[in-house]
C-alpha cells in the first residue's frame, strides 16, 4: 500500500496550485455578510442553479454526488440541478464546466463569463487568488494571475497496464516499464503472449507530442510577434518514427484523437494505455481486471530526463447576465467544493487532482492510498523539477486549428502517408497561418 508523505507533498503541490493559489476560503468581514433573514428572501427570488457538463456518464455521477451533498447542506435555499449537455443548447447556464474542444466556441466573441474572482469578491467569500503554476495551462486565469474559473478537472498523463495480462506474459505486475526502451520490450512479451492490442493512447496530440517535449524539457511552442508551434526537434521526430514503427509492427493501435483509447483499454482489448491521471477511479470501475498506474514513460538516453509534465483539464466557468442573488448561490457552491471534505471525495470518486491544501491533508489517509495513486503520481510528475522556459504550459496548442493540425499531421505518419520530419515539420509550418 502506497503512503502519503505530508512534507514531501504538500512542498510538491505547494508548487501546483494550493497555498495561494486555491487556499480554503476563509468567513468574510461582518460588515459583508448580509443578515440571515435578507439572505433568505434574496435566495427566495432564485429557484435553481443550472450546472452542466460534457464530462460524460460515468464523471457525471460523480459530480451528481457532490452537488447531492451541497443540496443537502442547503436544505431551505435554491438547488443545483445538473444536465449533461452542450453549454450552447439553449439557455445559457449559471455554470459551465468545459473542455478544451468546448472553450474556442465558448470564449469568441461577447464574454460569457463573469471572472470567479469577481463572484467571490462581490459575495464576501475570500478565495485567494491563483498565482499560477508554469506548468499548468494557463487558461483559467487572467494576465494579473486572477482566478477567473475553477480548474475543477486537472490531469495529467500517466501510463495504466493491464496487471493480468503483465502476469499472463511473464512480466512482473508490479514493476511497470520507466522508459521507452523498456516498454518496447514489454510490448513484444505481449505480442508473444497473444495480446492483437499491446499499446494505445488516448489524446495523441496532448500526450505523444506536447507532454513529451515538456518530459523532456524540449519547446512546444515558439513565442514571438506571433507563436507557431516548435514541434519539430530531435526528440519529437525520433519519439514519432519510434511510435510510426509500432503501428507498423502493431505495437501500437491509436482510435481517435480524444479518449476513444480509454474505452477500448478498460474493456481488456488493449494491455497499455497513456491517458489522463484522472482517468484512474473510472477504470477501476469499469475494468475487469486489476488496473496498474505508473508514470509516462520517458527516453533514458535523453540528456537531463525526466522534466516534468503538462496539467489541464476541465474547468467551471460562472456566465455571465446572471442576477446577484444567484451569484451568491454559486460563490457558496465554489466554497463548498473547497472544503476539505468536497476535495477528497472530488479526488477519490473523479480522478482529478487537489485544488487546496485542505484537498492534499484530507488525502494522506493509509485507506486512501491505493485509491488516489493517480494523484501520486501526478503530483510527482508535475513536481519532479522547476518548469523551465520551455517544459512551461502554454495556452496556443490548445487552440481548435493548431490541435487540428498537430492531430492530422500526426494521422498522416500512422497512415504511412508521411515520414515523421516532414510531418512535424509540416504541422510547424502550418501552424504560423493558423487562427
Amino acid at each position: 500500500m502506497m503512503k502519503f508523505n505530508r512534507t514531501a507533498l504538500c512542498a510538491a503541490l505547494a508548487g501546483l496550485c494550493v497555498s495561494s493559489a486555491f487556499a480554503a476560503p476563509t468567513k468574510p468581514a461582518p460588515k459583508a455578510e448580509a443578515s440571515k433573514a435578507t439572505a433568505a428572501i434574496a435566495d427566495a427570488t432564485v429557484t435553481e442553479i443550472e450546472l452542466v457538463h460534457s464530462l460524460g456518464a460515468d464523471k457525471g455521477a460523480q459530480l451528481q454526488k457532490l452537488v447531492d451533498r451541497f443540496n443537502a447542506a442547503n436544505a431551505a435555499g435554491p438547488k443545483l440541478v445538473i444536465h449533461d449537455r452542450p453549454w450552447n443548447a439553449g439557455t445559457l447556464p449559471h455554470l459551465m464546466i468545459l473542455g478544451e474542444r468546448e472553450l474556442p466556441g465558448f470564449l469568441t466573441g461577447t464574454q460569457r463569463y463573469r471572472p470567479l474572482y469577481q463572484v467571490m469578491k462581490d459575495a464576501g467569500v475570500k478565495i485567494d487568488t491563483l498565482r499560477a503554476p508554469a506548468m499548468m495551462v494557463p487558461t483559467p486565469v487572467d494576465s494579473q494571475s486572477r482566478l477567473v474559473a475553477l480548474p475543477v478537472g486537472l490531469s495529467t498523463p500517466v501510463m495504466f497496464y493491464n496487471k493480468d495480462a503483465f502476469t499472463e506474459a511473464g512480466l512482473d505486475p508490479e514493476k511497470a516499464p520507466k522508459t521507452w526502451q523498456e516498454l518496447q520490450a514489454a510490448l513484444g512479451k505481449l505480442i508473444a503472449a497473444g495480446q492483437s492490442c499491446p499499446y494505445t493512447s488516448a489524446q495523441p496530440a496532448w500526450i505523444l507530442v506536447e507532454n513529451m517535449s515538456a518530459w523532456h524539457n524540449e519547446p512546444v511552442v515558439a513565442e514571438g510577434r506571433k507563436a507557431a508551434l516548435a514541434i519539430n526537434g530531435m526528440l519529437p521526430v525520433k519519439h514519432v518514427a519510434m511510435l510510426s514503427s509500432w503501428v507498423k509492427a502493431r505495437y501500437l493501435q491509436l482510435f481517435g484523437r480524444d479518449d476513444e483509447a480509454i474505452d477500448h483499454f478498460a474493456k481488456g482489448e488493449c494491455a497499455v494505455l497513456t491517458a489522463a491521471s484522472g482517468a484512474w477511479p473510472t477504470l477501476q470501475r469499469q475494468a475487469g481486471f486489476n488496473v496498474g498506474v505508473a508514470t509516462l514513460p520517458y527516453h533514458e538516453d535523453y540528456y537531463g530526463t525526466p522534466q516534468n509534465t503538462l496539467a489541464d483539464g476541465p474547468a467551471m466557468w460562472v456566465a455571465a447576465g446572471k442576477k446577484p442573488a444567484e451569484y451568491k448561490v454559486v460563490a457558496r457552491f465554489v466554497d463548498f467544493w473547497l472544503t476539505g471534505q468536497s476535495q477528497v471525495e472530488w479526488q477519490r470518486n473523479a480522478g482529478y487532482l487537489p485544488l487546496n491544501r485542505a484537498g492534499l491533508l484530507a488525502s494522506e489517509s493509509r485507506l486512501l492510498a491505493s485509491d488516489l495513486a493517480n494523484i501520486r503520481i501526478g503530483v510527482q510528475q508535475l513536481t519532479n523539477k522547476p518548469a523551465t522556459a520551455l517544459s512551461r504550459a502554454s495556452a496556443y496548442p490548445q487552440r481548435a486549428a493548431v490541435r487540428r493540425i498537430v492531430d492530422e499531421e500526426l494521422e498522416s505518419v500512422w497512415e504511412d502517408r508521411k515520414p515523421s520530419k516532414l510531418a512535424l515539420d509540416t504541422a510547424v509550418a502550418r501552424s504560423r497561418s493558423a487562427d
